[in-house]
């Protein structure tokens, strides 16, 4: 967060207008053409930078004026924080036509790395990348003057890699690979010798320079790595630093065989060339090729690193830093090995010996990943059985760090980047889903476009019913992992304090209440339990809702109805009748099982019937399969209130399905059940009886109801007198003024509705091809080709209906 003065100095300079720019350009303008490079100067270049920078739009200077801050900042004098500004406002105003920088005469360092970071910034639209590329190489390749360094050239290299590798040729990238490997591989392991400070206490005599020591204080006896410590470092011990941390994307970009093929993970060397085997066994490795020889050096700094991450470090950013040198290193070696296999085996034993050491530190709990990427790439062909770095991976790393939003979104990544290979190969993937949903939980909505890449794998027929529950819990699981935490970290004392025999007050003490224990243990799973019933969750849910104004419990809410929509458009693609049966009651059952909280429940309500007309449209028979369910479903009054939605969509399906024509074991007497049912619930919602209140009820509810009922009278003739008469009373009701005060406008749709089936119902065989009509009427194409049967049916039917009941036949 900024401070109030920050915030003050960034909305003034956001609101500056162009006129008050154009007038500080000209104060700039006249300080520089008469060469006063002092203080004001330097301040008033930083006031521009900050205003060209806060503002989401570009800002507009005068050409003259980006023309003088180029002149000044090649001037041979120039001080060097006048040249960094200058290079920093003209980053900000790229692309920028009136550029005419060139890098191509530059010898200084310094000053080639700032002309070339504005020409980056161009946006390659006159190849100034390819042009910075040869130039830098161009310089690399020479001898620089005395107290310049190849320090400010690595990060425009590092740059041009990321950009555009193919703009250096083969003879230039060897260049670049021999001096890596003088940078990675001898630099010096004495310390640099520190400038005077020329106060009054100095001494005039030189310190001699001490050695490079370990993080835990022991003289180095090795090579110099970025794990090395110094009070002050020489120059090839910055390069030194420097090409480590571009080494992983250059050896993606040129390591491989096929020359500047960038982020190329060719796996065509399985047996290794001659030369590898040469670099995996000779003394020395400098008849090598360059490529070759950058490898094996790369290869031995990264042993290093490994050694020296064994060590107990004496500062805590030396310990961060070594987890995070150990976590670069592995991914190294895994590069070096997909392009040359000789490395394998050395690579295998190496980590092997690292996992068994770190894998039961949690701190470390990040390097298991790039461990598990290189077996997960390396293990067929080292035919090594690598199942328990697996299972230790998914079973115990998000259990325990599902609060750490960098492991989280790494492990989400990596399942991501390896799903195929850990669908197909892997069961423990699959099993261990509940570990990856604490993930989500905690960290939603983070993690939600790279878990909508990943859900679709974990999903399969034994696996579908309980994803479903987990998706409709995510917030209460939110809730729950939150109690976790707190009560690991609540003294033992305060814990021992909590009375098992009675109610626990607080979420907290629930926890580890003996009634709620088994609760917790299964909302928490590990892996898979589809035994087990969800029903047991129904208390610690009720427990729980005193948690949903908790933001991170809202925020895994709202992920739930994305991930809804694309559960059930993965899951019909292979359900067979039985698990859309099954799908179907836990939605109907779940609907009323739900976290507390009002706009969840909503939405939830809401995908859940759109998805239950899907389901109904791909497997109509489930409606007479599961016709018991479905009618005590919509034969509670109390669904109306509570699930609108769902009940309007279940009252939909029973009249669109429950029919001969999509299932042959529908009977009359079924048809009869139904519609007796449904009837009686329409009369409890509007009792036609005089002396009855009158209550409030949805229209919408009321016409589907209405509209069923004509369907299912349509399938049974001796519904269709008692429909009718239903109907009359139906128009004659809400055509009462009582009715009119209470529904308003709404009483007329309802009236015209009633209108239009009764008379529908006055020529039954019309009525029953309209409103259940055959699978090849209801085809697309006859509602778009006039001159088939239903169209002129409709007009028909139409006009005799506007004409009156004395042009109705027989």
């Amino acid at each position: 967060m900024f401070t109030a003065g920050a915030e003050s100095l960034l909305r003034q300079a956001r609101e500056i207008q162009d006129e008050e720019l154009r007038k500080f350009s000209s104060r700039i303008t006249s300080l520089l053409q008469n060469n006063d490079l002092g203080n004001e100067t330097i301040d008033c270049l930083q006031r521009l930078f900050l205003i060209v920078s806060v503002t989401k739009y570009g800002r507009k200077l005068d050409s003259k004026f980006v023309e003088l801050l180029q002149t000044v900042m090649c001037l041979p004098r120039c001080p060097q924080q006048v040249q960094v500004l200058c290079a920093a406002i003209l980053r900000e105003m790229s692309p920028c036509s009136s550029l005419t920088l060139s890098c191509d005469e530059i010898q200084d360092a310094k000053l080639l790395s700032l002309v070339s970071s504005v020409l980056l910034a161009q946006g390659n639209k006159k190849a100034e990348v390819s042009a910075v590329g040869q130039r830098v190489v161009k310089v690399l390749e020479g001898r620089l003057p005395e107290g310049q360094s190849s320090r400010h050239l690595l990060p425009l290299l590092s740059k041009i890699i990321s950009l555009s590798p193919a703009s250096l040729t083969e003879d230039q990238t060897n260049l670049v690979n021999k001096r890596m490997v003088d940078w990675l591989r001898y630099a010096s392991v004495q310390q640099g010798v520190a400038q005077p400070s020329g106060g009054f206490f100095s001494s005039p005599r030189t310190r001699q320079p001490g050695p490079i020591t370990e993080v835990d204080g022991a003289v180095s006896t090795d090579f110099f790595t970025v794990l090395s410590i110094g009070q002050c470092y020489t120059e090839d011990q910055w390069l030194n630093v420097q090409t480590f941390s571009m080494l992983r994307e250059w050896l993606q970009s040129y390591g491989s065989d096929g020359a500047n093929s960038p982020h190329s993970d060719d796996k065509s060397e399985v047996d290794g060339s001659v030369m590898s085997m040469v670099s995996a066994t000779s003394t020395s490795s400098r008849l090598l090729p360059p490529k070759e020889r950058l490898r094996e050096k790369a290869f031995e700094y990264c042993q290093r690193l490994i050694e020296q991450s064994n060590r107990r470090a004496l500062k805590k950013p030396d310990g961060d830093l070594q987890k995070a040198c150990l976590i670069e290193a592995i991914t190294i070696m895994d590069i070096i090995c997909r392009q040359d296999s000789s490395y394998v085996y050395r690579t295998l034993s190496c980590l092997k010996i690292l996992h068994g050491r770190i894998s039961g530190d949690l701190a470390y709990a990040r390097a298991l990943l790039p461990i598990a990427q290189f077996f997960l790439n390396h293990s067929e062909t080292a035919a090594v059985d690598s199942e328990a770095i697996y299972k230790h991976l998914f079973t115990r790393i998000p259990a325990q760090l599902f609060h750490s939003p960098v492991l989280a979104f790494e492990f989400i990544q990596f399942c991501r980047d390896n799903v195929r290979f850990c669908t197909e190969n892997l069961s423990i993937f699959r099993q261990s889903f509940p570990n990856l949903f604490k993930l989500l939980a905690w960290n939603s909505p983070a993690l939600i476009s790279e878990f909508v890449d990943l859900l679709p794998a974990l999903l399969g027929a034994d696996t579908a019913i309980e994803i479903l529950h987990l998706l409709l819990d995510l917030p209460c699981l939110a809730a729950a992992l939150d109690i976790q935490l707190r009560s690991a970290s609540t003294p033992i004392s305060e814990r021992a304090a909590w009375d098992p025999a009675a109610k626990p007050a607080s979420c907290l003490e629930a926890f580890r209440h003996p009634l709620y224990r088994s609760m917790f243990q299964y909302l928490l799973r590990v892996e898979a339990a589809p035994r087990d019933s969800p029903e047991r969750l129904v208390p610690l849910r009720q427990l729980l809702a005193s948690m949903a104004d908790c933001p991170r419990v809202v925020q895994a809410a709202d992920t739930v109805p994305v991930l809804l929509h694309l559960f059930f458009s993965v899951v019909v693609e292979f359900a067979d009748g039985p698990l859309v049966n099954q799908l179907v009651l836990v939605l109907l059952e779940r609907s009323e099982q739900l976290y507390e909280i009002p706009a969840f429940k909503a939405d939830v309500h809401r995908v859940l019937s759109s998805q239950l007309v899907l389901l109904c449209k791909r497997h109509p028979s489930l409606v007479v399969e599961l016709s018991k369910e479905l009618l005590e479903f919509a034969g509670t009054i109390g669904n109306i209130r509570n699930k609108e939605d769902i009940f309007t969509y279940v009252v939909w399906a029973i009249g669109e399905y429950m029919s001969l024509a999509c299932d042959e074991r529908c009977t009359v007497e079924q048809i009869n059940k139904v519609f007796e049912v449904l009837e009686a619930m329409l009369f409890e919602m509007v009792p036609l009886r005089p002396s009855a209140s009158i209550p409030t009820c949805s229209p919408r509810v009321i016409t589907v109801l209405m509209a069923m009922l004509t369907k299912l009278a349509t399938r049974s003739q001796d519904l269709i007198p008692r429909m009718s008469l239903f109907l009359s009373k139906m128009r004659a009701f809400f055509q009462s003024p009582a009715m009119i005060s209470v529904y308003s406008e709404d009483s007329e749709e309802i009236l015209a509705r009633a209108t239009e089936l009764m008379n529908l119902l006055k020529m039954p065989s019309v009525a029953q091809f309209v409103l259940t009509p055959s699978v090849e009427v209801a085809s697309p194409r006859f509602h778009r080709d006039t001159n088939v049967s239903l169209p002129l049916a409709m007009k028909m039917a139409t006009r005799l209906l506007e004409r009156g009941t004395g042009f109705v036949p027989g």
